[in-house]
């Protein structure tokens, strides 16, 4: 079953076309810049050099039919007819309360899907527009939401609640939902076939560090906590994310620099993080080339990063009462050495220990870098979330 796999954003669509007998992704791509002048269709088949076309691409309706045409593209497609788009499978950021698993899409599940706005108006709109827009060109093909939040939806209420007066909970649904679920899942069942047990004796703590990060507790293939929490803002210090800090901070600076509610969400979002304290990049490569410069700042926002993960990896180790693996994954996480080494320091009394060598020459491919003495094995897993929404698409279209 060939699967179309779509990550719908404001001013962008990502895409794969997955053939799920072998799991290849028979081509991938990117359209950036959609609404905007000079927009680029990027396109990779699996068998071919990547090309890039600029074109005028005014919304998400005709990205996907630029998507459609170049995997149909007698020079660069992988296909030769749309009926072998056999199924569309939709990343889909937020789904609440509602969503513990993935979904079909119909006429209901988009009222469905339209009532969870309110709870990430940044993300589930331009999903639901991806949505719209593949139903739109590929009318008679089944389609699947695949949520952010799906994973975590196992935590107990002791890991989700917020010390607010409950009424918010009931009234507001604020609480903690997390996010990067696909991400976790994928990574924490690669880490059991390697460790060869069942996931469910094992205790996972899974890092999904790029630049947004998040952590995750997985006890006995479940999702009991992770770090971001009702928006993806909390946590782990990120790109431009500031992660955890104490609320009252946020009201003081209003207050003193006179912010509007807009200002001080881009501030949180978008200026804080790497970006803040070091002044220079929120790109970890950026930050790690300064901090050889020795630029004070930037080595500051570097040990702030390794330290925050580092807590969250005691803490989820003593909630979960142990931890059998540790497992980095995403773009920082699969691609730092150093960052793996700072993060994984003196957390030997706890038997996690790495070997130098495996971990230097681990970046970006599957690894195990534990040391011989190591208790608790430590992996570099590369994620692929696209493959996870294939997966779970051909699964449900199968069942219908």
């Amino acid at each position: 079953m060939n699967i179309l796999v779509i990550n719908a954003g404001s001013s962008s669509v990502k895409y794969q076309l997955i053939d799920t007998s072998n799991e290849v992704a028979l081509a991938k791509g990117n359209i950036a810049r959609i609404g905007m002048s000079a927009s680029v269709l990027t396109h990779k088949p699996h068998d071919r050099d990547e090309i890039k076309v600029s074109a005028e691409i005014l919304d998400h309706i005709i990205a996907i039919e630029y998507i459609i045409s170049i995997l149909m593209s007698k020079n660069h497609g992988v296909i030769k007819d749309i009926s072998e788009i056999h199924a569309v499978g939709h990343r889909f950021v937020h789904g609440g309360e509602k969503f513990s698993g993935s979904t079909l899409i119909n006429k209901d599940m988009m009222k469905e899907f339209r009532n969870l706005i309110e709870l990430a108006p940044l993300h589930n709109p331009h999903n639901i527009r991806g949505i719209n827009a593949c139903m739109k060109k590929l009318p008679n093909v089944p389609m699947v939401a695949v949520f952010d939040t799906a994973f975590h939806s196992g935590m107990p209420p002791h890991a989700y609640i917020y010390g607010l007066p409950f009424i918010m909970y009931k009234k507001y649904g604020i609480r903690r939902y997390g996010f990067h679920g696909t991400s976790h899942r994928y990574v924490s069942d690669i880490a059991a076939e390697q460790i060869g047990k069942p996931i469910t004796d094992l205790k996972i703590i899974t890092a999904h560090l790029g630049n947004g990060a998040s952590i995750t507790a997985v006890d006995n293939g479940v999702s009991v906590d992770t770090s971001m929490g009702f928006t993806p803002l909390e946590g782990l210090l990120m790109g431009t994310r500031s992660g955890d800090l104490d609320p009252a901070i946020i009201l003081h600076i209003m207050a003193r620099e006179e912010l509007t509610l807009h200002e001080a969400n881009t501030l949180l979002n978008k200026h804080s993080g790497l970006a803040g304290i070091s002044g220079i990049s929120s790109d970890m490569q950026d930050i790690i080339t300064a901090v050889d410069e020795n630029n004070f700042n930037a080595s500051l926002a570097m040990e702030t990063y390794c330290y925050r993960v580092k807590k969250y990896i005691g803490g989820y180790a003593a909630a979960m009462g142990g931890v059998d693996a540790l497992v980095f994954t995403a773009g920082v996480g699969e691609n730092s050495s150093r960052i793996r080494q700072m993060t994984c320091d003196n957390l030997d009394y706890m038997g996690i220990s790495l070997d130098e060598a495996k971990n230097n020459d681990a970046n970006g491919k599957l690894t195990d870098i534990s040391s011989t003495n190591a208790t608790v094995k430590t992996f570099v897993i590369p994620t692929n979330e696209e493959l996870v929404i294939a997966r779970d698409t051909k699964e449900i279209v199968e069942a219908m």
